[in-house]
């Protein structure tokens, strides 16, 4: 019992990142670089690209999350801008994030910069 609960441990936790947006605008096609990260596959310098202009009091739209090398998840955010508080989710996509999941609350640190906070987990293969 004791290696499968060491793979699972592998396959599901804590998400803890941060990002730089001086690049993004509110417009779509903007993007917001990661800085750091406590995942492997979501390195410094991944980039989340916004598919949908902010409005004046916040942002709804999909994202993606694209690390390189055809690894690309695909998610959703929805932030307020007046708290500077929202939620991100992440549902698959390609490469390394094909059965990757995470759902994680995003915080205004300072200047330019975010943080998602929140948990992922991969499916299991049957």
């Amino acid at each position: 019992l004791a290696p499968a609960s060491a793979s699972a441990s592998h396959r599901t936790g804590s998400l803890h990142l941060t990002k730089e947006c001086s690049q993004y605008h509110g417009q779509a096609g903007g993007v917001c670089t990661i800085t750091t990260s406590n995942l492997k596959i979501i390195k410094p310098g991944s980039r989340v690209i916004y598919l949908k202009a902010a409005s004046t009091t916040g942002l709804d739209t999909n994202i993606v999350l694209d690390t390189g090398h055809g690894n690309k998840a695909f998610g959703h955010v929805v932030l307020d801008f007046a708290t500077g508080t929202g939620t991100v989710r992440l549902n698959g996509g390609t490469g390394k994030f094909e059965d990757f999941h995470a759902r994680a609350a995003v915080s205004f640190i300072a200047g330019v910069d975010w943080a998602w906070n929140g948990r992922y987990h991969f499916t299991e293969d049957d």
